[in-house]
């Protein structure tokens, strides 16, 4: 559903309590994704690399935001980028559970 997502992050209520890479199982694949959890919902995204790199041979002068996280900014620098996979999931709607590792 297509909707104003340049509002989803604005919020000034709304904190960025953890984030951080994980890999999601589809029925068939691995997934690379990069998880976002503020306090009132969960984001997945989806983790994309570029073909070719960024700018030139020196990647530490592109702009990057301060309060990513080092691998964040890293993984940005080396000119990949995140896609929002699916709708963020409201913090009361999710339930989560432990399960053994594959």
């Amino acid at each position: 559903r297509e909707n104003s997502s340049e509002n989803i992050l604005s919020s000034v209520n709304r904190l960025l309590l953890h984030e951080g890479k994980l890999m999601l199982a589809e029925s068939t694949r691995l997934l690379d994704v990069y998880l976002f959890l503020f306090d009132d919902f969960l984001l997945i995204t989806k983790i994309k690399r570029n073909k070719k790199k960024y700018g030139g041979s020196d990647t530490s002068l592109i702009p990057v935001c301060p309060s990513l996280t080092p691998e964040l900014q890293s993984f940005m620098r080396e000119g990949g980028f995140c896609t929002v996979l699916d709708q963020p999931i409201p913090l009361d709607r999710l339930i989560l559970k432990n399960v053994e590792p594959v």
